[in-house]
């Protein structure tokens, strides 16, 4: 009787610790109850996230991806009154280049007319410590309306895209780049690569007066490389729609300025799943597992109909996959009741 009394509680305690461990290695969506924009890196053992906030920037920094609600964060950016980066804060993104570390933001003085991108810089090794310094506007001679600056280097040349105006006028929202002499200076002119093209990039309506006066959106833009294939993978439609949804271009030659040498792809690459419960996906970014083995996507989703371009838009990851011709398959947005393996980690 005490050898079997022994072995129920010797098999009750493995159960259970295999319980917790499964637990331990599986995440749900979504990582915050709330955040738009989500950007995320893995560095040195963490991973360091940032979404849109509006009145300042703030760092999440943790070494577990599904633990961002209690992981620790850090306000380092509060702008100052009555400056044309004082409102309105969009889209933060934190890079690592040439040792130090770089935060690009779109800001305005409270008119969206007047958005515009900044950058801080810091060179403490660890971007929640040392000063973060703000280094100014990041913009082409035009100085037209611009947000979602994200940077890249291609070739060793290090390039900025961004969401742009044309004019002066909110027409439509086109995808630029240009490059850069340093992290926080563009050399030579801005040059167009996209432009909403299809119905799926033209979601929006008019009639609304709470939404901006256009329906032609491509914006967020982002760069996606694999083995030497180069992806620009961008949102499409007026967020505050359920069709916001990704596009993606490919790169055809090495000419990056050229918009010829961009194929847009005629379908959205990621889209709303009413079956598994997601709305509006959009606004992503990438980032690799801790072993440098799985490739993962970053985005903000609604989790009900109609919910629009605010507070409901919620931080979501999951791994993709990539197609025989190597291009990226994003599959479907999980539902948030899903349990998902965390990013492996190494050995």
């Amino acid at each position: 009787m005490d050898k079997k009394r022994n072995l129920f509680s010797i098999l009750m305690v493995l159960t259970f610790m295999l319980a917790s461990s499964s637990k331990a290695q599986t995440f749900t969506n979504p990582l915050l109850p709330s955040g738009a924009d989500p950007w995320s890196i893995y560095k040195d053992g963490f991973y360091y996230y940032m979404h849109t906030i509006q009145d300042s920037l703030v760092i999440w920094k943790t070494k577990n991806l599904a633990e961002l609600k209690t992981a620790e964060r850090k306000t380092i950016f509060i702008p100052p009154a009555r400056k044309a980066w004082s409102k309105q804060l969009w889209a933060p993104e934190i890079h690592t280049i040439n040792g130090k570390w770089y935060v690009y933001f779109a800001a305005d003085d409270g008119n969206n007319n007047t958005h515009r991108m900044y950058v801080l810089e810091n060179a403490n090794k660890d971007p929640m410590k040392g000063n973060w310094v703000f280094k100014g506007k990041v913009g082409d001679a035009t100085d037209k309306w611009a947000i979602d600056g994200s940077v890249f280097r291609y070739k060793k040349q290090l390039y900025m895209i961004w969401a742009g105006w044309e004019g002066n006028v909110n027409r439509k929202q086109e995808i630029f780049i240009a490059k850069m002499k340093n992290p926080w200076t563009i050399s030579g002119k801005r040059y167009k690569i996209s432009s909403p093209l299809f119905d799926w990039e033209k979601h929006g309506d008019l009639n609304d007066p709470n939404n901006p006066p256009h329906v032609d959106v491509n914006e967020g833009p982002q760069i996606l490389i694999n083995k030497g294939k180069v992806f620009l993978i961008y949102s499409a439609s007026g967020c505050w729609t359920d069709f916001y949804a990704l596009g993606m271009l490919t790169l055809k030659g090495d000419n990056l300025l050229a918009q010829k040498s961009w194929v847009k792809s005629k379908k959205p690459v990621f889209k709303q799943s009413p079956e598994n419960g997601v709305y509006a996906p959009g606004h992503n970014s990438f980032f690799k597992s801790p072993d440098g083995k799985e490739d993962w996507i970053l985005y903000h989703a609604n989790s009900a109909p109609g919910q629009g371009c605010g507070g409901f838009r919620s931080p979501r990851a999951q791994k993709f996959t990539w197609n025989p011709d190597g291009t990226p398959n994003f599959g479907l947005p999980v539902k948030t009741d899903q349990n998902l393996y965390l990013p492996s980690i190494k050995n």
